[in-house]
């Protein structure tokens, strides 16, 4: 194998690829990048059994082959390499890079070793990558980090024709949002569990263009500008998230987002871990207040155009924060019942149903 590719391609096609290899493999040869030449182009693919990536990009290939690399220190390399074109030949057990004046040589590692990659599944549909990336952003914070229930660590992708629903929870908020879509044949409908971790690394990888989203036999697809990642699906065992944030709120408190994210930080800095954010709605205000322990205490007031009667609310301030900073217009909605009683935040303006909602339970106010 010998071939000749743009030192800033090869670099970003590694790094993108090196992403989704594991910290401790279960066996050596997963902790390889497989390069593939062929043609005009080279295949950089990594695979541990659950994810795989594969990136495309043009070359210029003298002899076609296939080497599987180290791909971490790859990814160190030519993110260090000068700007010029790099040169990646195999001889015998090793792959010797150039780049200019620099030169280094790699064991390779046995390549009839390295599984065989899943096919891509089926097409399903597509969506452009802004909207793509915006609902991930807005929906992964709700997953779960705790492994021992993976349930909780996915992103619940519910397709019904033309819309489809991003949700996830971990017990102690709901995210869910809503967006079109073109789908591969009308009336199309389906359900997945993809790992929330997954879709936040395709979502950050995105460059633009569209994702197209494929199904199958237990695994999900994406892809977009020339490069695919598979995933296997988890249980699709999943609450019923419709029915918890469908409600009637007599309570409603609408307020600038930006001021209220930044008053919400400002007096958490004297909030102990884990302790709670103390809202309380009154005509024309809210008081937001934090602390009162070793540390001293915040307060500060805002505007808010209230309806339904005085309220006062506690929540803890990162689940709130999460819930504020999916909110992509100029004001967020607060609906509440009662102090003991989650309450639900949503976009303003919009007589519709709104695209984003994010149910996040209260804490007992001391």
């Amino acid at each position: 194998m010998k071939f000749r590719v743009n030192r800033d391609v090869l670099a970003d096609a590694v790094a993108w690829a090196a992403r989704v290899l594991p910290n401790r493999p279960a066996l050596p040869v997963l902790s390889g990048l497989l390069l593939e030449a062929d043609g005009d182009d080279l295949v950089l693919s990594a695979f541990d059994y659950d994810v795989s990536a594969r990136a495309s990009v043009e070359a210029d290939v003298s002899e076609p082959g296939r080497a599987l690399i180290p791909g971490r220190i790859l990814a160190e390399i030519t993110r260090s390499l000068p700007a010029m074109p790099v040169e990646i030949a195999t001889s015998g057990s090793e792959a010797v890079l150039t780049c200019g004046s620099a030169e280094f040589g790699l064991l390779t590692m046995p390549v009839e070793d390295f599984p065989t990659l899943p096919t891509a599944p089926p097409r399903v549909g597509a969506i452009g990558g802004g909207v793509f990336a915006s609902a991930v952003s807005q929906v992964a914070p709700a997953s779960s980090r705790d492994e021992t229930l993976p349930m909780l660590t996915g992103v619940r992708i519910d397709i019904g024709g033309e819309t489809v629903t991003m949700a996830a929870t971990d017990r102690y908020r709901i995210a869910a949002r809503e967006f079109a879509w073109r789908p591969e044949r009308p009336g199309l409908t389906a359900a997945a569990m993809v790992p929330a971790r997954v879709l936040v690394e395709v979502a950050r990888s995105l460059r633009g263009g569209e994702v197209s989203v494929g199904l199958g036999d237990g695994v999900a697809g994406f892809e977009s500008v020339g490069r695919t990642t598979t995933v296997r699906l988890l249980d699709e065992q999943f609450i019923d998230y419709r029915s918890r944030l469908a409600d009637d709120w007599p309570i409603r408190a609408d307020l600038r987002v930006t001021p209220f994210i930044e008053a919400i930080k400002r007096v958490a800095l004297v909030a102990e871990s884990n302790t709670a954010i103390r809202l309380s709605f009154s005509r024309g205000q809210v008081l937001i207040q934090a602390g009162g322990g070793d540390l001293g205490r915040g307060t500060e007031v805002l505007d808010a155009e209230l309806s339904g009667g005085d309220i006062r609310i506690a929540f803890q301030s990162q689940f709130l924060l999460d819930g504020l900073a999916g909110v992509e217009t100029e004001l967020v909605r607060l609906n509440m019942h009662s102090p003991s009683r989650p309450a639900l935040i949503t976009e303003v303006p919009g007589d519709a149903d709104p695209d984003f909602r994010y149910l996040v339970m209260s804490l007992r106010l001391g």
